[in-house]
């Protein structure tokens, strides 16, 4: 796929999202009464484009096995999953960040569902581009060129004469891949403290970046790697984080030639957490209907074996365990 191609594709993945996934219009779930039966009736999803990918396929499996099932799902941010959550509009928030004491408060009922990762990206056509792969750039540099704006040029960077300015993006919209960078420089900024162009949702910040050859931004893992040939896709880069402050980018370091190898990195732990994180689909209250305790309970068991395949990570065994066992269909 040329680059043309790519950025076609990118510009066009929130039509397909519209296409395929209307807007619930009020969350509605026509269960059966006897769980003997099958089951009936349709769940609602919105928010983080992080997750949105795997729901899509947790829906097209589970109505494989229950075809009286039907799914209404679609992106636009963690943030609007939240809304739509606690308004009622949809049955779950896909949501790809910590929930705060004050959602809690509102009634979220967050539950744990796989994990992923935030990755900074430049521009493969970047100038730099070998000096970048050899140093890498440290969290310091980050927090500097993110949060502070003490660092504005390529050379600044590198060590450089390079006057080049960094084109910093950052999402406009409300967004876990966001809240999850900022964390990751600090754990006590959030979204609002990152600076750089605000572009709204992951596939417009990723075809920011694809089309500026000194752009830099962070995406979800599913938006930097293809998830068939398991590399980065040709109009991204995952940049290279210095983790050890040596100014070389190690082997150790160095995990992000595959979707499979970063993977890996994050079940380990060698990719650190954050931007590395737990994804939620968020219910309001605990959840008790019985068509959502069992897609929850299936999500939480034979739902897992899809991760893989999809680019996402198991979460602990233990954790998924804990989880599946707080559901149960009465209060």
């Amino acid at each position: 796929m040329n680059q043309k191609k790519i950025l076609l594709s990118l510009a066009l993945l929130p039509l397909v999202t519209l296409l395929n996934f209307t807007t619930p219009e009020k969350a509605g779930v026509d269960t059966t009464e006897n769980s003997s039966k099958a089951l009936s009736g349709k769940i609602t999803m919105s928010g983080a484009y992080a997750l949105y990918p795997m729901a899509v396929k947790w829906g097209e499996e589970f109505k494989k096995l229950n075809p009286g099932v039907t799914f209404d799902i679609q992106g636009g941010g963690a943030g609007k999953g939240m809304t739509d959550v606690l308004s009622g509009t949809v049955n779950f928030g896909m949501v790809s960040r910590d929930i705060s004491p004050e959602e809690v408060k509102k009634g979220a009922y967050g539950i744990a569902v796989c994990k992923d990762a935030v990755i900074p990206v430049i521009n493969p056509n970047n100038p730099y581009l070998d000096l970048i792969k050899q140093k890498g750039i440290t969290r310091n540099q980050f927090y500097k060129i993110f949060i502070t704006g003490e660092i504005t040029t390529w050379g600044e960077v590198l060590g450089n004469k390079s006057m080049k300015p960094i084109k910093i993006f950052t999402r406009s919209d409300a967004a876990g891949a966001a809240e999850s960078w900022a964390k990751f420089l600090g754990n006590a900024y959030k979204q609002e403290d990152l600076m750089g162009t605000g572009v709204f949702g992951d596939p417009g910040l990723a075809q920011a970046v694809a089309k500026d050859p000194l752009g830099m931004g962070f995406n979800n893992i599913n938006f930097v790697y293809d998830n068939k040939s398991r590399k980065p896709q040709p109009g991204l880069f995952p940049c290279p984080i210095d983790l050890n402050n040596n100014r070389v980018f190690d082997a150790a370091e160095n995990v992000y030639g595959s979707l499979d190898i970063i993977d890996d990195a994050i079940l380990s732990g060698a990719y650190p957490s954050p931007p590395a994180r737990a994804l939620y689909l968020v219910t309001k209250g605990k959840p008790t209907n019985p068509l959502m305790v069992a897609f929850l309970q299936w999500v939480l068991a034979d739902g897992q074996r899809y991760l893989d395949e999809a680019g996402f990570v198991k979460l602990p065994a233990d954790l998924l365990k804990k989880e599946a066992s707080s559901l149960t269909t009465t209060n």
